[in-house]
């Protein structure tokens, strides 16, 4: 009886610790979520793992992590204003990636010698600026 008590605590315990321990998410599922993160439009995009993205504070140079890469006019959320890795969203293909902010709040000319930096091979060319540009 005392073994059947004991095995029961344990069993219960265990099943306790391992069961309450689990990470949460937030905001991965959630499109309300990313919609409220800054927004901005890859604007240069191509064979290198670097790209661009247009945001309402000016231009961020991003680094993709992993095999996903946003093209040109993709309309993406999350937060550009800061060095680091970090989670983006998609909204078009519905797909959260990773990647790393390397430069971030650069005017046009700042973001076209980046670029030239980061991608020294082929057509590295920033799509210009209009007036009616959608990521304010």
């Amino acid at each position: 009886m005392k073994k059947i008590f004991t095995f029961s605590a344990m069993t219960v315990l265990t099943t306790f610790l391992l069961t309450g321990c689990i990470k949460e998410n937030v905001g991965h599922h959630n499109e309300d979520y990313w919609l409220s993160k800054e927004r901005g439009e890859v604007v240069f995009s191509s064979y290198c793992e670097y790209y661009v993205v247009e945001t309402y504070y000016g231009y961020a140079v991003l680094r993709a992590n992993g095999l996903y890469q946003p093209n040109e006019g993709a309309i993406v959320y999350g937060n550009f204003s800061n060095y680091g890795t970090r989670d983006f969203y998609d909204r078009y293909s519905g797909t959260i990636f990773t990647a790393q902010v390397v430069e971030y709040w650069l005017s046009y000319y700042e973001a076209q010698d980046a670029i030239y930096y980061y991608c020294p091979y082929g057509k590295n060319q920033i799509k210009k600026p209009t007036a009616d540009s959608t990521t304010n």
